[in-house]
């Protein structure tokens, strides 16, 4: 499903126009990604968790000449199903 099946889904299931339905998703994600910038979790009851976690500079090592390169530090979001979300996906 992509964005636009979505928007249609969540129109049809609501009963609202689909401009109004991508307005809410687009104002959705926007709520999800500001509080994880902020490193905020975000905890969907029943559905999952959004969260963010740092990952240690490393060493790796080029695949083409073997030399050693550095990989900085970053950060990545996650996401940790709820057990309702599994529930449903396993039937």
């Amino acid at each position: 499903m992509n964005k636009q099946e979505l928007v249609s889904a969540v129109a049809e299931s609501a009963g609202i126009s689909k401009q109004q339905a991508n307005q809410a998703i687009d104002g959705c994600l926007d709520a999800i990604s500001g509080s994880l910038q902020n490193g905020q979790e975000v905890r969907l009851t029943g559905f999952g968790t959004f969260g963010v976690t740092a990952r240690a500079a490393t060493t790796g090592r080029n695949p083409r000449t073997g030399a050693p390169i550095k990989i900085p530090a970053s950060k990545r979001p996650t996401f940790r199903a709820g057990k309702k979300l599994k529930d449903q996906v396993n039937g």
